[in-house]
């Protein structure tokens, strides 16, 4: 089923056309008449997190890289993926991008991961992104720019692409049918699980030594540390009672606190969850995908396999938990939290709205407009509870034209602090700059969700721009993201 039955954002002419077609799907989003430059814009302003100045409010989120050396090592690609960063005009630098504590951790062969041989590399990427914001913009003293350590969990392919190495911590009755685990696959036992709490603490005292400001102990989209927060039924130290979901977050933060003071810490956190959804098997033909439905979870009540979703309706979110999540960070003072929410891997639509589907996905099964909408009000809504705590607000490539004209208004009216740009920088790596200097974005950049960036990595390539950046556009590549995405 194509997807232009959803009015795409580049038809709309105007912020007022924008406007309407939100009001029309009944839905409310704070929005700005027109882009301001610095110093006027909201997204100019400077904050303290942590005791640092961080010089405005754009953030570059941390994406999952599949162009490392198979060593763990970063090539020219990340080297230059690195370098625009430095180059964009942000001022907070989430992460980089994912870094596996372990080769095993990893998401595919291709992700750059914590060792000894990979420490050196780890600290040239820092020094390119810091060295091209200085080019650019004079210092970095404003510039605050961390490391995202994680452990891929249920879905690690550590060693071939086309080979899932999974790690799990519980049975979960949809996703071991959905990825084909047999009733007997084992779990991770607890032993194991404190020998991969050292690798987090290793890691973390080498990227304080390399000169990263802080790390982000990853707790999002479906990866380990994520799935602590649903191993409601793992029996032992680590599962069952949220004390024990939330082990595994205690005991790193609070060995990096003994092993590197001085080191911030972070936490990227999936705020809720949705039960898994599927392509609509009777509107999926050889032409393309079918929209999401949820998997059936009839069997599976109370739903007791995701973090901040209804038990009872699983299709619905709950932030109960989601709170008390928020108040631990508290108490271990955590300087910054980065919200997002679900997986990548069963239920895109609510963690990156998007208007074309990856190639492992489905078409969208409501407004992406309705999933930006989303995020941004569960962000506010804890924004609103913890008025101290600095955070990152996810989902905003997806508006497009209109990225700044709501950015603004979020953070002005304090429902966000930073708004976070993942997809968007792939395509159009200095927004920020552009926005904030011109009170004009080039239109011709845009990041339009054509999601190639996750089509190209399911099936074995680099992950890019392929339809706006020169540099994926020529290669190899992109005549075969041409060829796969004709039955999407």
């Amino acid at each position: 089923m194509p997807p232009d039955r959803f009015v795409k954002i580049g038809a709309l002419k105007d912020v007022d056309a924008f406007r309407a077609h939100v009001a029309r799907l009944g839905l409310s989003l704070t929005c700005d008449d027109e882009i301001l430059k610095a110093p006027a814009s909201p997204l100019a302003q400077p904050l303290d997190v942590g005791g640092l100045r961080v010089g405005n409010r754009f953030a570059i989120q941390p994406m999952e890289g599949w162009d490392a050396q198979e060593d763990g090592n970063p090539t020219d690609h990340v080297l230059r993926r690195w370098v625009r960063f430095g180059e964009s005009g942000a001022k907070l630098i989430w992460g980089g991008e994912a870094v596996a504590v372990r080769r095993e951790g990893r998401a595919n062969p291709n992700q750059l991961y914590f060792a000894d041989h990979t420490r050196e590399g780890l600290a040239r990427l820092l020094r390119a992104l810091t060295d091209a914001h200085r080019d650019r913009f004079g210092d970095t003293h404003d510039l605050l720019v961390g490391l995202q350590l994680t452990h891929s969990g249920r879905f690690c392919k550590p060693n071939r692409k086309d080979r899932m190495e999974p790690r799990i911590l519980y049975r979960h009755p949809i996703l071991d049918r959905k990825f084909g685990l047999p009733p007997d696959y084992p779990l991770l036992t607890d032993g194991e699980i404190r020998g991969i709490i050292a690798d987090y603490v290793r890691a973390a005292r080498a990227a304080h030594e390399m000169g990263y400001r802080f790390v982000d102990v990853k707790h999002c989209h479906g990866y380990l540390g994520h799935e602590f927060l649903s191993a409601c039924t793992r029996p032992g130290d680590y599962g069952g009672t949220f004390e024990n979901r939330t082990r595994f977050l205690r005991e790193i933060v609070e060995a990096i606190r003994l092993e590197a003071p001085g080191l911030r810490v972070g936490v990227r956190l999936s705020a809720f969850d949705l039960v898994p959804f599927r392509p609509d098997p009777a509107l999926t033909t050889e032409e393309g995908l079918g929209p999401g439905i949820p998997e059936d979870s009839a069997g599976c009540l109370p739903y007791r396999y995701g973090f901040g979703v209804n038990e009872g309706r699983p299709t619905e979110f709950d932030l109960t938990e989601t709170f008390r999540f928020m108040d631990l960070l508290r108490s271990l003072r955590v300087e910054l939290v980065n919200l997002s929410a679900g997986s990548p891997y069963y239920n895109p639509h609510i963690q990156r709205p998007a208007y074309y589907p990856p190639s492992d996905g489905y078409q969208p099964p409501e407004d992406p407009l309705v999933g930006v909408c989303r995020q941004i009000e569960v962000t506010a809504r804890i924004k609103a509870r913890y008025p101290d705590l600095p955070i990152v607000g996810t989902a905003y490539s997806c508006l497009q034209e209109y990225l700044p004209h709501v950015a603004q208004a979020v953070v002005r009216e304090g429902k966000a602090d930073f708004v976070g740009l993942g997809r968007m920088v792939l395509a159009y790596h200095d927004l920020p700059h552009d926005a904030l200097s011109k009170g004009r974005l080039d239109t011709k950049r845009l990041c339009r969700t054509f999601s190639d960036c996750t089509t190209a990595p399911r099936n074995g390539l680099r992950s890019g721009c392929y339809p706006l950046d020169l540099f994926y556009k020529k290669s190899e590549e992109a005549r075969a993201i041409r060829e796969i995405k004709k039955k999407i």
